[in-house]
């Protein structure tokens, strides 16, 4: 039986133009679909409208193809999908796997915190809402049990839902439907079989995967790229001031890049342009070369 065709995905928020954080993932995702002749695609996670920056979804774009990160097909927007999530959620619902929760963050700020500073739910709503509560959000029923699963940098993971993350919202409180739930049902729909991206999201994945698991829908293979910090030591992010790439030497930012990954071009390349630094990294990429933690230090130009 043949394995299905490669198909990857880039899929910023579009709070802000993309930054040289984002650019890492964005090269790491592309150069793993390319290298092995797969498909590479772009969604737009604007499900939270609030956050989004008008106009930031086509500078995303136009600093896509200005790096030479030229995608496949149509770009979809997580804000046009709201009927596919609704639908996911109703399945939940049908087999008794969500419930509805009453609690505020301001109700939750006792409960204990996971590793990653996430709140662990302590299961305040999961036999029904105390008397007089309204239902503000949904959230997933968790078992006690570890989900396990491999990432192509990290290796063997494994993560127990119910003692570190607890019962999750897959409906917000404001009628949003939430990340975890949209990014699964949208994977499925796009046919996605590989995920790149950073290693911020490395601990969503078990709750992808249950969601997945409830919803009779296909796990794709994870690989989780380093992450790139400011001086701070700070995410490079929309709140952490992150500049937005250059316009100007493109190649030298690109190269910066792919020494990131554990991909350094070769002297012979000083000066290249976006497409031969590309072409050069598809023909070599490895992703057994790239790194935990970024192969340089203060990697942001």
């Amino acid at each position: 039986m043949n394995p299905a065709p490669y198909v990857g995905r880039f899929a910023p928020s579009p709070t802000g133009p993309l930054h040289f954080g984002s650019l890492v993932a964005a090269v790491a995702s592309f150069l793993d679909a390319r290298a092995v002749g797969g498909r590479w695609l772009v969604r737009m996670e604007d499900l939270d409208q609030p956050r989004s920056e008008p106009g930031a979804a086509d500078t995303i774009l136009r600093q896509l193809e200005a790096y030479g990160l030229h995608w496949d097909g149509a770009v979809i927007y997580q804000s046009q999908r709201d009927d596919a999530y609704a639908a996911a959620l109703d399945a939940l619902k049908a087999r008794g796997a969500v419930y509805p929760c009453a609690c505020t963050r301001s109700q939750l700020t006792q409960a204990p915190h996971n590793h990653e500073g996430e709140t662990i739910y302590p299961g305040t709503c999961r036999n029904g809402l105390p008397a007089g509560a309204i239902a503000r959000s949904w959230r997933v029923r968790v078992p006690d049990v570890s989900t396990h699963f491999h990432d192509r940098i990290h290796g063997d993971l494994q993560q127990n839902l119910a003692h570190d993350v607890g019962d999750f919202i897959v409906k917000r409180a404001d009628g949003l439907f939430a990340y975890q739930l949209a990014v699964v049902v949208d994977d499925a729909f796009q046919g996605i079989t590989h995920v790149v991206r950073g290693a911020d999201l490395l601990w969503n994945t078990p709750r992808q995967i249950y969601l997945q698991g409830l919803l009779a829908l296909p796990t794709p293979v994870y690989a989780h790229v380093p992450l790139i910090t400011n001086a701070a030591g700070q995410k490079l992010s929309k709140q952490t001031l992150a500049p937005a790439l250059p316009e100007t030497g493109r190649g030298a930012v690109l190269a910066q890049a792919l020494a990131v990954l554990g991909h350094s071009p070769p002297a012979d390349l000083a000066g290249a342009k976006p497409a031969e630094l590309l072409a050069w990294a598809g023909a070599h990429w490895q992703i057994e070369n790239v790194p935990l933690r970024p192969a340089i230090a203060n990697a942001a130009p």
